[in-house]
């Protein structure tokens, strides 16, 4: 994906400025920043779920493999599933383990119990929880452990096989022992996908990203190679927030 030059307002309020960004294939990007900064209005704005509040606009350019996101002939369904996203607490669905991997391809039509069952064990696999919930698989998902929940949102995800995952601060509500599977699991998968993640947490930006993006205020103030951007920022505004003094 590659954003230039974009803008995005809520009515009157401005809450990115004039955003570009260029995000790697099979590779993990960061966001960082303090709140408010517009970290998860970006990410949010790269499979268009800022399309569902009233007043909001955007101009400028993000493009997903040389495409305009935005354009008029875009299919926003066919572009949620190719970007699909995770949120900061795990949002399992009210159903079966095995209903929830199954849920996107019931939707898209696929009902033949072969391929179902295959993809659910190859995406349940793909997140590494086949092994913990291969006997439970029509058990609730909500009686899962949230750091499985999370797992389990992730194998729901790749069942429609997307192409770059968005993560809006996945290990928020997960302990430092589920935090590492989680980043463990975002390290296997940038094998096969692009990653974008928005993070409060530096340490967790520095261990496992390989580009970072400081944001401030709804700008990109400086863009880069993770090691780069934590040991010799080019913006003192990025290493005031990197060493505390702000934010």
């Amino acid at each position: 994906m590659e954003l230039n030059g974009v803008d995005l307002y809520y009515g009157q309020f401005q809450a990115l400025c004039q955003v570009s960004l260029p995000v790697q294939e099979y590779h993990i990007t960061a966001l960082i920043g303090p709140s408010g900064c517009g970290k998860s209005t970006l990410l949010r704005s790269l499979n268009r779920m800022n399309d569902l509040i009233p007043g909001c606009r955007v101009s400028g350019s993000i493009r997903l493999d040389n495409a305009d996101i935005y354009s008029r002939s875009m299919d926003v369904c066919e572009l949620r599933k190719r970007v699909g996203m995770v949120f900061q607490r795990p949002n399992p669905f009210p159903l079966t383990i095995r209903e929830n991997v199954e849920f996107g391809l019931r939707v898209a039509g696929v009902h033949d119990r072969a391929v179902l069952a295959r993809t659910v064990e190859e995406s349940l696999r793909g997140a590494w929880l086949w092994d913990q919930v291969a006997d439970q698989l029509d058990h609730s998902a909500l009686d899962l452990p949230l750091d499985q929940q999370q797992r389990l949102c992730v194998a729901r995800l790749l069942a429609v096989k997307p192409e770059v995952i968005l993560m809006d601060e996945p290990c928020s509500a997960l302990d430092p022992i589920a935090t590492a599977r989680i980043e463990e699991l975002m390290l296997k998968l940038k094998e096969k996908y692009t990653i974008i993640i928005v993070t409060h947490n530096m340490q967790q930006a520095a261990r496992i990203s390989d580009k970072s993006g400081y944001m401030l205020l709804g700008e990109m103030i400086e863009f880069g190679e993770t090691p780069q951007i934590f040991t010799n920022p080019r913006d003192k505004r990025t290493q005031d927030y990197i060493s505390g003094r702000y934010g």
